[in-house]
C-alpha cells in the first residue's frame, strides 16, 4: 500500500537551491518546527511560475510542504521576509548570507528533526545583515561561534577551558576547547591579545556593544580564529567563507584608500 505524503504548513528560510531538469529546483530549507527539509519546486525555473522569486535562497518564507520520505513537493508558498532580495545589490552582505546558509545546512544534525535553536539564529543573523548596521564579518563570526555553541561545541575565551581558572588567558588552543592557562597551555597553544580575546568573548555571547568598540586587527584575528575552529568541527572549510572574505576585503580597501580598483 503506498504511503500518504504529510502535508506540512511552516515557516523557512531557503538555505540553497539547485536544477531538477528543465523546470524544477530542489530546495534545501530550515523550517521552525521541521528542521531541515528538502522539496522540490515543480516548474518554479518558468518565467509564469506561481512561485516568482520566492524561493531564492535566503528568503524567508511560509511553506505548504506534502513531504515524502525522503524529498517533498511545495505546493504553495508566501513571503514573510525575503532577505535574499533585500540583500541581493551588496554583494558584501549577499556573500555573508550565503555563509550563514551553508554554515546552517551543515551544523544542523539531522534532516526533519526540529532545529529551533538554529532556526531563530539564522533569522536574526539575515535581519542583521538586511538592517545594514553591523559589520557583515562580525555578523558571521557572531553567528558561526553561537552556532558551534548551540551544536554542543561551545568554546571558552574567558576562563581556562580545561581546568576552569579565572581570565582572561593570553593562549588559545582550539581542539582544548579555547583559552587555556599558563598550566593547562599544551603544545602548539597560540597567543593572542587581549582585545582579540574580549572580541571573541563579546561575539559569542552577543554583546554589540563591545564587538563594535573593536579594532580592525582585533577582528581579522578574531575571524581567523572562528575560521579556524569551524573547520575543526566540520573537518573542512565552508565553500562560502573565502568568497566572503575576499568581497569583506575588497570593501575595506576601498574604503581605506577610496580606490574602486584595489582587490585585497
Amino acid at each position: 500500500m503506498a504511503s500518504v505524503a504529510q502535508r506540512i504548513e511552516d515557516v523557512a528560510v531557503v538555505l540553497r537551491s539547485y536544477q531538477l531538469g528543465e523546470a524544477d529546483r530542489i530546495l534545501s530549507l530550515l523550517t521552525q518546527d521541521h528542521g531541515l527539509l528538502r522539496a522540490v519546486a515543480k516548474g518554479v525555473r518558468k518565467p509564469s511560475s506561481r512561485f516568482g522569486s520566492r524561493l531564492q535562497p535566503l528568503n524567508h518564507v511560509h511553506v505548504t510542504i506534502y513531504q515524502g520520505r525522503s524529498l517533498g513537493t511545495i505546493s504553495a508558498v508566501d513571503s514573510v521576509r525575503l532577505y535574499g532580495s533585500e540583500i541581493a545589490g551588496d554583494y558584501v552582505r549577499w556573500s555573508a548570507g550565503h555563509v550563514l546558509a551553508e554554515a546552517t545546512e551543515r551544523l544542523v544534525p539531522e534532516e526533519q528533526e526540529p532545529a529551533r535553536p538554529h532556526y531563530r539564529l539564522l533569522v536574526s543573523g539575515l535581519a542583521a545583515l538586511a538592517q545594514d548596521q553591523r559589520d557583515p564579518r562580525l555578523v558571521i563570526d557572531a553567528f558561526l561561534l553561537r552556532s558551534l555553541a548551540t551544536g554542543g561545541w561551545a568554546p571558552s575565551f574567558g576562563d581556562c577551558a580545561q581546568c576552569g581558572a579565572v581570565g582572561p588567558h593570553p593562549w588559545v588552543h582550539l581542539p582544548s576547547g579555547g583559552a587555556v592557562c599558563e598550566h593547562c597551555r599544551p603544545s602548539g597553544a597560540v597567543s593572542i591579545s587581549p582585545a582579540t580575546s574580549a572580541l571573541l568573548g563579546a561575539l559569542l555571547s552577543g554583546d554589540w556593544d563591545r564587538t563594535s568598540q573593536a579594532g580592525s586587527t582585533a577582528r581579522r584575528a578574531a575571524s581567523g580564529v572562528v575560521a579556524a575552529y569551524l573547520q575543526l568541527h566540520l573537518e573542512r572549510e565552508l565553500r562560502s567563507l573565502p568568497i566572503a572574505d575576499k568581497a569583506w576585503l575588497s570593501e575595506l580597501s576601498y574604503k581605506l584608500t577610496g580606490d574602486q580598483d584595489v582587490v585585497a
